[in-house]
């Protein structure tokens, strides 16, 4: 199982929210660089980025410090965060941007998710984000009356082969990911999930991994201290390894 440290970036400032609520931003890093330098010092092979003002806006806006990011690091890196169109798609591609992650649009345009999908078919992974089951978008400030599980199918269906799934609730909340809703979502597609939000130790990381999540995304616990990512990586590593001795 991938783990996928997290930056997010709100007014140029890597920070971290309570349940998506932009009013309780923080800040949590001096420097996005210096911040994924370490990430990959500790043995991370995947960076997870959110542009936050691009996702609440509708379109890039942290653009450039990503793209610093990108220049001074050797990550592979996610990006996520107003991207409603392939000219933004094609921008970050091009730009050295590993895979690029669609939100909104999943609910707003299914169209040009489809377009870019069958484009770039391994470089695009969609976001759901989950409020009591149902799904968010903009942000997380607008909810909509379509169920996770019925969007996830339904991206399954247009080719979407990464979702990546965060329960509202928890993000933030360092109160575990909600491994019943994943395990469902799981259970009900074949894409690759990566979970999102609540995880806040090694317990965490142990229990998603057992699930056979394909990722987990940790932003606050590796703020605070309480993942030791060097740690996480290696009981990540530990349970796939065990897990493949059983087959």
């Amino acid at each position: 199982m991938l783990v996928l440290p997290a930056i997010d970036i709100k007014d140029g400032t890597c920070v971290r929210l309570y349940k998506g609520d932009y009013s309780t931003a923080h800040k949590v890093a001096d420097s996005a660089v210096d911040t994924a330098r370490q990430f990959e010092a500790d043995g991370a092979k995947w960076l997870h980025m959110v542009d936050l003002d691009g996702a609440k806006d509708g379109k890039r806006v942290n653009s450039d410090l990503i793209l610093e990011v990108r220049k001074n690091c050797g990550l592979n890196i996610e990006v996520g965060g107003g991207i409603r169109d392939m000219e933004a798609v094609e921008f970050y591609l091009s730009n050295g941007i590993n895979r690029v992650i669609l939100g909104s649009a999943a609910i707003k345009d299914p169209e040009f998710v489809k377009a870019a999908v069958k484009k770039y078919p391994d470089k695009i992974a969609v976001s759901i984000d989950a409020r009591d089951g149902m799904v968010s978008a903009d942000g997380w400030t607008d909810t909509s009356e379509v169920d996770y599980i019925t969007l996830a199918k339904e991206m399954e269906a247009i080719g979407v082969k990464y979702i990546i799934f965060t329960d509202i609730s928890k993000d933030g909340m360092l109160s575990g990911p909600n491994l019943p809703m994943l395990d469902e979502l799981k259970s009900s597609v074949k894409c690759h999930i990566i979970a999102s939000g609540g995880v806040a130790n090694l317990m965490d990381i142990v229990n998603l991994a057992a699930l056979n999540i394909y990722g987990a995304i940790s932003g606050k616990a590796v703020y605070t201290g309480g993942l030791d990512l060097k740690c996480a990586l290696a009981a990540a590593n530990a349970v796939e390894e065990k897990s493949k001795e059983t087959e």
